[in-house]
This record gives structure tokens, C-alpha cells and sequence, in this order.
């Protein structure tokens, strides 16, 4: 049990994006990029030899009786961190997801420009992970796309304190659910992956929403201009996977 979560937390602090991780520096430029990601350490290997691994295009859907989500939503977030890889919010303990009886907590909330996942090889602008585990370190994602429309009001206020400097956090002036940041129709695909930075864990329960939630263009423009850069990985081959919908 303490080898597990040591393993979990140490690619939770490797997801959180902290200049400097556990192993080595990685990126999504240059030398450091998403295509040298298995070479930068020893650690890294799965970027580069896992069948398994996330982001990829979702297609080819296999059909499935698959369960609701339940949602247990009932904190806030806390805090917003711009940590070179992705602007990062953080959440109160206490909100949770079950899945097939499976109970997971839900962690942090990082956002990506533009989407990680396709669906039938179409990008999104922004994709967001809610991040969760479960009390043996499971890893559970739900991914949600955002798409060009009305603005939107809960990310305003989660942008509003969002630093434009690399490296700094700012704590929330305004309450935001994560359940207010979720399509109202939770229809979802489901698959087996990783997780889509340095050290690539796979085993990772992935459930990504149907739906996409309507962002406007400044919005888009203002999350890009901070990043200064995509901070997405390309599409991994699906191998043998099954994508159930």
C-alpha cells in the first residue's frame, strides 16, 4: 500500500507541472518536448513504450451499457497556479466521483490549449482534467472539452486570478464548483490510458465528456497568450483498446 501511494503522489506532483519533478525537467518545447519526454529519464519509459498510453483520438466506438457517473461535487476551488506546463486549480477536499461503486476523490483541475483528446480527429480549443484517486492511488480523469460560444462565467472568474507569470498562484476572490465547469448532459466515453505528462502512468480510468461547454474566443485567446505555448501531447496509438460509449 505505501509503495502505491508513493507512486501515485509522486506523478501527481509530476502532473501538477513543478519546474523541476522527482526526475527529470520536461516540457513541451524544444528539447524537452512531448516526443523526448521517454528519453529525458529513466522514469519517463512509458512516454515512450507504453501501449496504453493517453492523449489519443477516440473513434471507433464500441458499444456499452456504461453506468452514470455519480457526482459529489461540493467544494471549491481554492487556489489557481500557472506551473509552466498548465494553469492548475486546486480543490477543497471532500468531492468525490463514484464509478461502478469505485469512489474517487477528486484533486486538482488543469486546463490544456488546445485539446489533448479528439473525437473523430476533431480538436477542441481547451480541455480540462479533473483529476481524481481513489484510497489505493487509483487514477480516475474526467476530461472536459470546451468549445467556441457564449462566454463562459465560472471559468471568468477562475481567469480573473489566473497568473500570467509562470511559477505563481493566486488564491480564488470568488466561490467556483467543479460541477459548474461540467456539460449538463454527462454522457461519456471511457477508456484505459495514462496520464499525458511525464511519467506517463498508465492504468489510468479515462472518462471524457460527449457534451463540450461553450467558452468564448477572448477566453481562448487570454488561456493561450499565458501558456505561451500548446500544452498538449499529440494522440497516442490506440492499439488494442476498446473506446466504450
Amino acid at each position: 500500500m505505501k509503495k502505491i501511494m508513493s507512486t501515485i503522489a509522486v506523478a501527481l506532483t509530476l502532473t501538477t507541472g513543478n519546474a523541476l519533478a522527482a526526475a527529470g525537467q520536461w516540457g513541451y518545447t524544444g528539447k524537452t518536448a512531448p516526443e523526448h519526454w521517454g528519453t529525458l529519464d529513466p522514469s519517463y519509459a512509458l512516454c515512450a513504450s507504453g501501449a496504453n498510453q493517453s492523449p489519443i483520438d477516440l473513434t471507433d466506438f464500441t458499444e456499452a451499457e456504461l453506468k452514470p457517473i455519480k457526482f459529489n461535487y461540493t467544494g471549491l476551488v481554492t487556489e489557481v497556479a500557472h506551473n509552466d506546463h498548465a494553469i492548475q486549480a486546486k480543490y477543497t477536499a471532500g468531492s468525490t466521483i463514484t464509478v461502478n461503486g469505485q469512489v474517487f476523490a477528486l484533486k486538482q483541475i488543469n486546463f490544456h490549449a488546445p485539446s489533448e483528446n479528439l473525437v473523430n480527429g476533431g480538436q477542441l480549443p481547451i480541455e480540462a482534467h479533473f483529476i481524481h484517486t481513489d484510497t489505493d492511488g487509483n487514477l480516475a480523469i474526467i476530461a472536459v472539452m470546451y468549445t467556441l460560444g457564449n462566454e463562459n462565467t465560472e471559468l471568468k472568474k477562475i481567469w480573473q486570478q489566473m497568473p500570467a507569470e509562470k511559477g505563481k498562484k493566486a488564491s480564488m476572490t470568488s466561490q467556483v464548483r467543479a460541477d459548474h465547469l461540467l456539460p449538463n448532459n454527462k454522457d461519456y466515453y471511457r477508456v484505459n490510458g495514462s496520464l499525458t505528462t511525464p511519467p506517463c502512468t498508465e492504468g489510468v480510468l479515462w472518462m471524457v465528456m460527449k457534451n463540450p461547454v461553450p467558452v468564448s474566443e477572448g477566453q481562448i485567446k487570454k488561456l493561450v497568450k499565458i501558456l505561451k505555448h500548446p500544452n498538449n501531447r499529440s494522440v497516442q496509438p490506440v492499439n488494442s483498446r476498446l473506446v466504450l460509449q
